[in-house]
């Protein structure tokens, strides 16, 4: 995968290049909150597939399951090529895939009372919550990332690309 980046960013024109650079960590999350987003519907929509009829407990599971994929995808892909982590042991890795869990239960709160005070008490559209939320939720997951879960990064992405 990193080859594969290197290389995209190698047909870029020079000055994007250094803009690439620059912002590179940025750029990551943004690509890799993508593909999770892409997981977490999948997921749901192929156990939705799956479950035949429709069980009452379809809607919660789905959601629980997605989610669990969601954020495992997510994890790991911020862990190696985001924030580019190393943990030197497994109680290392498993304290920060503790705390990565740990942040992303934080939005989900987070997420559950903006739809609580928006939609339910303020009478805001679901839809536009559905979205303005999801803003909200990812930037929140970048800085909770960056601050608390991988804070132990020696050095930004951008400070190891300067010319």
């Amino acid at each position: 995968m990193e080859k594969f980046i290197k290389w995209c960013v190698s047909i870029l024109p020079k000055p994007l290049q250094k803009i690439y650079y620059k912002y590179e960590e940025k750029w990551l999350y943004l690509v890799f909150g993508g593909l999770t987003t892409v997981v977490s519907i999948v997921t749901k929509l192929l156990l939705f597939k799956l479950v035949p009829g429709e069980p009452k407990w379809e809607s919660t599971a789905g959601v629980v399951f997605s989610w669990i994929c969601a954020v495992t995808f997510a994890f790991f892909t911020n862990k190696k090529y985001v924030f580019k982590n190393e943990t030197k042991n497994a109680k290392e890795f498993w304290k920060v895939f503790a705390s990565f869990y740990g942040a992303r239960l934080a939005t989900l709160g987070m997420e559950e009372a903006i739809f609580l005070i928006f939609c339910d008490w303020l009478g805001v559209s679901k839809t536009v919550i559905t979205f303005l939320s999801q803003v909200v939720i990812f930037i929140a997951n970048y800085i909770l990332s960056k601050v608390f879960v991988f804070k132990n990064k020696e050095n930004d992405t951008a400070e190891q690309h300067n010319d």
